[in-house]
């Protein structure tokens, strides 16, 4: 008896636990990244290029699902909730810092429930109408806001969406506020813009600079310092009339918390590789933006990253007094 349990207990301590076998062979099945917000919108299509790409360096399909609504809190809740075995990951954008100020009672912590991944991108912003709204220019744009504040609607994604967040502070910048349109994502809001139905948003230059380029909608400025190299001829919003107007969206890899550190290391490994993927580098340029250095993608560049976005968006979203429940 004794020999028989000694032999036992060395094929344990040979084969490791079941635990130990499944990371070793991870990923073995699909792994599903879930998008909080609809598809065709600027974080979906990120979402999808990154996806493609860590599919072919993980040896598995990585599959795109929209769980969209509630600004974005609905498909993070998902994630933070599922299994921590690295098959249910989540890549979301500057929402995940600014809806711990703005929700009441948000179902989920964004540092404590998710282990960081690492940073994707970070996108410029931009301020558009619809191809027939009188304004020409952003100066136009803000005298004929001021003069139609009953009339005029702005599109977003619903509260603590990047769309929201801009829109919030473009309000708040010309001391006007106008009716808002909430969406279930920018995809829709886009949708709706290019039909008329609603008269101008601001939204990440993945989502707008086909629009843009083709002559279906008129851009007012970017969000950023510089111009951005895709649209060369939409000037900053500094240059166009709004000094120190400046908000870009950056996207993040997550998985639940709880998920073993060796699996976090070779999603963070596949998401470099993704991110100097040429493909991947020629499209982001078309969209406006870039992947990030490689010392951002990591899970302490995410952390580093989130922690501070908090901390930036917490007095401005409390100032604001724009809250939901």
């Amino acid at each position: 008896m004794l020999r028989r349990l000694c032999a036992a207990l060395a094929l344990t301590v040979l084969l490791g636990s079941p635990g130990a076998q499944a990371q070793d062979d991870y990923p073995n099945q699909v792994i599903t990244v879930v998008v909080p917000f609809a598809a065709g919108g600027p974080t979906d299509t990120v979402t999808r290029l990154v996806a493609q790409a860590m599919s072919t360096n993980l040896g598995q399909q990585v599959i795109v699902e929209n769980v969209a609504g509630a600004g974005g809190t609905l498909g993070a809740d998902r994630v933070a909730k599922a299994e921590p075995d690295g098959y249910t990951l989540l890549l979301h954008h500057i929402g995940m810092a600014t809806t711990m100020t703005l929700y009441r009672q948000l179902p989920y912590n964004s540092i404590d429930d998710f282990e960081p991944v690492g940073l994707v991108t970070e996108v410029p912003m931009t301020l558009v109408g619809k191809k027939d709204f009188p304004a020409a220019s952003l100066a136009e744009l803000i005298d004929y806001v001021k003069a139609n504040k009953d009339t005029v609607t702005y599109a977003n994604a619903g509260v603590g969406a990047a769309s929201h967040l801009c829109g919030m502070l473009f309000m708040s910048a010309i001391g006007t506020q106008v009716t808002t349109v909430p969406y279930k994502g920018t995809g829709p809001a886009m949708n709706d813009l290019l039909g008329g139905q609603v008269d101008f948003m601001c939204d990440q230059t993945t989502n707008t600079s086909s629009q843009i380029k083709a002559g279906e909608i008129k851009a007012y400025g970017v969000t950023t310092k510089t111009r951005v190299a895709a649209l060369p001829d939409v000037p900053t919003m500094d240059e166009a009339g709004l000094p120190g107007f400046e908000i870009s969206v950056w996207h993040a890899l997550y998985a639940p918390k709880g998920t073993p550190q060796p699996v976090i290391e070779k999603l963070t490994a596949a998401l470099q590789v993704a991110l100097k993927d040429p493909t991947v580098i020629e499209r982001f340029a078309e969209l406006g933006t870039e992947p990030v250095s490689a010392d951002r993608a990591t899970p302490e560049g995410l952390r580093t990253h989130l922690k501070a976005e908090i901390d930036k968006w917490a007095p401005i979203i409390k100032a604001a007094g724009v809250y939901a429940d």
